[in-house]
């Protein structure tokens, strides 16, 4: 059987990008890993040992194209408006929050928000199956 271990992405600003997930998401840096040419930055929350990973390179001059292929990362929290709220404080902008009924039933409610290089983020209201 194989266990999740970490997600990667290339960030510019090493610093803007890990005041951003400590900030809005609280996660905290479990391990940096310093070489000639780039930094690994591995981010983690309390609860468990699945890392996000924040890769900067040092020669690069310019913010990354995001492209056509990258769709989002998800976080789930308790308090969905507090969540938003926190965001807005840090001085993100997130979306609205959207009640997704498809059917009539709320399968789930979430906002979107971008990080400091433009990755889009869910963040998702605990329920359901995001239990």
């Amino acid at each position: 059987m194989a266990k999740l271990a970490h997600s990667m992405i290339r960030v510019f600003d090493e610093s803007a990008s890990v005041k951003f997930y400590e900030d809005v998401f609280g996660l905290k840096v479990a391990d940096r890993l310093d070489f000639d040419s780039f930094t690994l930055i591995y981010l983690r929350d309390a609860t468990g040992d699945f890392e996000f990973e924040l890769t900067v390179n040092k020669d690069r001059e310019t913010p990354y194209d995001l492209g056509d292929g990258y769709g989002h990362i998800a976080f789930v929290v308790d308090d969905l408006e507090a969540a938003r709220k926190t965001a807005l404080q840090f001085g993100a902008h997130p979306r609205e929050i959207v009640d997704f009924r498809p059917a009539g039933d709320t399968v789930a409610k979430f906002f979107f928000v971008a990080d400091p290089d433009g990755y889009q983020i869910e963040v998702i209201e605990k329920g359901g199956r995001f239990a």
